[in-house]
């Protein structure tokens, strides 16, 4: 259900049409005209006006650039969960996801600029609606109608903000509108003043945005999304980042900590507003059938419409199941994601989270039918163009699902690390974090079984918190969460390694993954979905014919020396048994060097040349 971005992009023609020239323009990341000077007046003496402006600040999240592509499946990998674009540096997207990203990478400049896009968008409403008169003295109606906008656009530069601070760390931030014509001279600010100017923003906008159920049901901000970004942004402004080549945390992190557990202690008070659906499945299911979720669960998501680069998405064919013809996969970018292959094995068989975030078929281009297809092969599941209705088949890159920014469930984990961290692993961490858990499993008790058995425990704030790493893991895969959860936690050389040490392991057949088959074998159903005929749990049988009526896919075999040479960087030598392979850097994160500051992003070189007081990040 998608009853207001459908519209958006007509009622911001003219409006705040001077945004446009921020796509491509090099001269300056901020030159928007100001809602086009001569209309600003005009635009802001109504209601209808103001909130089409705000919608207009919307519109960045989406498209290409934003939140449809190269922000949600781009940047945040590669990880110990997912993989990025396979192959070598190549100056664009594969730069990034082997951590070797260049800052004249066009997939960094362009999408910086859309996301201060948005801030200059957001920018201009926020100056503008508290100064209309009916902000105060209007009608009861328009006077909330106008608090409402106030407190979304409050948010909105708050999520473009993060978004870059994540991602560049120390950038540049107004919170003013600039000036046409505008000569800029912005320094880098820091970024910990910067998220708690958000912090800020967010106390005041909880208070001026109502309850989803006081307002129609449709995509635009609400408390909850409100006080859950604040409780992110908070644990994000507690942890560690990159200052120089060092990963540090604050001396007052325990006060950020504080502000997220009492967010998202207020919001578990609220089960009338916001809960975990009773179905993991049901949660994406909705989003790929472009329909409402009944829990509210999704308390932030990004709305896609008009199947264009600037307002749509790719979700479901850049990543998710592959499309292929006989004579391979359609197109360079389709099914470009696939998982790190210790992920897989990484859930419990028994998981229902498993099925739904991991895809292990790919689909003919002219049909729905599915065929199994090797460990090396296998991609993220969430979304993914089979669950379209109707189903899509042809090459359509273009499905238009909504990116889901913050589900309940993260506000369930969030509360428990936070509390963990507050007060060591109580009763009420232990019972958040169980929540999430036990939908997963069906039953506490299977839910406590599993946890016991992969060697986790909830007894301690040590054994609790590395219980919750792993449990948000199988919780937020292909969500965009786990690089920035893992940066602050300081743990992402920690992870990288240790996922590369794992699929060696897989490679060499070795405990704990002595018992993954070497080959799987499927039939090709009727209908979907595909049919494995052996568990993924237990050993091959020395012959590997395939059974009658069967094909057979190399499983692990597909995991051998050059898999594992190519997770090293370019030119490095592997040697398995007999094989001794010699590197491409094509593989997981081949190009990630601890210390040499690729946990940011480097800062636009035209940004750079049109900015003097910008400094380049570390490392570039």
């Amino acid at each position: 259900m998608k009853p207001i971005f459908f519209f958006r992009t007509a009622l911001t023609v003219g409006m705040l049409a001077g945004g446009a020239s921020l796509l491509t323009a090099c001269k300056d990341y901020l030159d928007v005209d100001p809602v086009a000077l001569n209309t600003t007046e005009y635009t802001f003496s109504t209601v209808a006006g103001a909130t089409a402006a705000v919608i207009g600040a919307y519109d960045p999240l989406s498209g290409d650039n934003g939140y449809g592509t190269r922000v949600s499946m781009y940047y945040p990998y590669d990880t110990d969960e997912l993989i990025g674009s396979s192959g070598a540096s190549d100056g664009g997207r594969r730069s990034i996801a082997r951590y070797n990203a260049l800052a004249t990478n066009s997939e960094i400049n362009n999408p910086w600029n859309q996301l201060y896009q948005g801030v200059e968008r957001a920018n201009i409403c926020i100056q503008q609606i508290p100064q209309m008169a009916l902000y105060t003295s209007g009608t009861a109606a328009d006077t909330a109608a106008l608090h409402r906008l106030h407190g979304e656009v409050l948010t909105l530069r708050a999520q473009y903000l993060f978004e870059l601070v994540r991602n560049w760390g120390d950038v540049p931030a107004q919170f003013t509108p600039s000036v046409s014509g505008q000569d800029f001279n912005l320094p880098n600010s820091d970024r910990n003043e910067t998220l708690s100017k958000l912090l800020a923003d967010l106390q005041q906008a909880e208070k001026l945005v109502p309850w989803r159920s006081k307002v129609a049901a449709d995509e635009r901000i609400t408390k909850g999304a409100v006080k859950a970004l604040r409780a992110r942004i908070a644990l994000f402004r507690g942890g560690y980042s990159l200052k120089g080549s060092t990963m540090q945390r604050p001396a007052d992190y325990l006060d950020f900590y504080r502000i997220a557990r009492q967010e998202c202690d207020e919001l578990m008070a609220k089960p009338s507003e916001h809960k975990l659906n009773a179905s993991f499945e049901e949660v994406f299911k909705s989003i790929n059938q472009l329909r409402s979720e009944s829990a509210n669960e999704i308390m932030f998501q990004v709305g896609m419409a008009t199947a264009t680069n600037t307002s749509g998405s790719k979700l479901g064919y850049y990543n998710g199941p592959r499309l292929r013809n006989a004579t391979g996969i359609y197109g360079s970018t389709q099914g470009a994601v696939t998982i790190a292959p210790p992920y897989f094995y990484a859930f419990d068989s028994t998981d229902t989270r498993l099925p739904v975030t991991i895809t292990t078929y790919e689909i003919p281009a002219n049909s729905n039918f599915q065929a199994g297809v090797q460990l090396s092969n296998v991609t993220d599941g969430k979304f993914r163009r089979d669950w379209h209705v109707p189903p899509v088949t042809g090459s359509v890159n273009y499905l238009d699902y909504n990116w889901p920014i913050i589900r309940f469930a993260d506000v369930l984990l969030m509360f428990a690390e936070a509390e963990n961290e507050l007060n060591g692993p109580t009763q009420a961490a232990q019972a958040a974090f169980m929540q999430v858990r036990n939908r997963a499993f069906g039953t506490p008790a299977l839910a406590q079984s599993t946890l016991t058995k992969a060697g986790f425990s909830l007894g301690s704030k040590e054994s609790f918190f590395d219980a919750l790493v792993n449990e948000r893991y199988l919780e937020f895969g292909s969500e965009g969460i786990r690089k920035y959860d893992l940066l602050r936690w300081n743990l992402l050389a920690t992870k990288l390694a240790e996922v590369k040490s794992n699929i060696e392991k897989m490679a060499r057949g070795v405990a704990p993954y002595q018992n993954v088959p070497q080959y799987m074998y499927f039939r090709t159903p009727s209908a979907s979905p595909v049919q494995w005929t052996r568990s993924f749990y237990r050993p091959s049988p020395a012959n590997a014919t395939a059974p009658s009526g069967t094909t057979r896919v190399n499983w692990r075999l597909a995991i051998g020396a050059a898999y594992v040479a190519n997770t090293m960087p370019a030119g490095a030598t592997y040697t398995l048994g007999a094989t001794t392979e010699k590197s491409t850097g094509a593989g997981l994160a081949a190009e990630y060097v601890p210390g040499k500051g690729k946990e940011l992003l480097p800062i636009p070189q035209a940004t750079l040349s049109s900015d003097p007081a910008l400094t380049q990040n570390f490392g570039y």
